[in-house]
């Protein structure tokens, strides 16, 4: 595939997940276009550190990045993985304009599509179909995601999380070793 089919295809999926939650106008897309870019990142580079302020978030075109943080002994320990049509980025760390707590760092060579923050929550402020895309977005993987995987920590054993982790990225066991799978579920790669 050459750069312009590269391009409008990842374009075109970033629209497609935008409107998964919500009808983009073809005004906003064309206004949310000019903020963004695409950028190849190879793999196990990192596209935030742990440490800095970012100044973007992505959308994960091809590839598969994992979030995580590291204690003082240098171990890692997963929070989350982002594939195909999900949204890396450390928004507590954009929203605070403080340095991210964590790194994103890509597992396979991958394509994102980088938007500006900056330009983004101008956006938010401008475009109600933008803003309601947000808010849609943050109740399904921040409110709903989050708390469901509080209460799976706490409450269920190694097999069950790992059970449930199948469900919830069934594409994911090939692609992840079992080391990072663990790390995800707080559990030891034995268990």
């Amino acid at each position: 595939m050459d750069n312009q089919q590269n391009t409008n295809s990842a374009f075109t999926a970033l629209k497609g997940s935008l409107e998964s939650y919500f009808p983009i106008s073809d005004d906003t897309w064309s206004a949310l276009k000019t903020i963004c870019k695409l950028r190849q990142v190879n793999k196990r580079q990192a596209l935030y550190l742990a440490g800095e302020i970012p100044r973007s978030f992505a959308y994960v075109f091809s590839g598969l990045f994992s979030s995580f943080v590291t204690d003082e002994n240098g171990n890692e320990y997963n929070k989350i993985f982002f594939d195909e049509g999900t949204f890396p980025g450390s928004m507590t760390a954009l929203l605070g304009s403080v340095p991210s707590r964590f790194t994103i760092e890509s597992l396979e060579s991958s394509s994102i599509i980088e938007i500006d923050f900056r330009g983004y929550r101008e956006l938010l402020v401008e475009k109600h179909d933008l803003k309601l895309f947000q808010i849609y977005y943050l109740e399904k993987n921040w409110l709903l995601s989050k708390e469901a995987r509080e209460v799976e920590i706490v409450q269920d054993d190694a097999t069950q999380r790992y059970k449930s982790f199948l469900i919830e990225y069934p594409s994911l066991e090939a692609r992840l070793p079992q080391y990072l799978v663990a790390s995800h579920l707080g559990i030891t790669p034995t268990q």
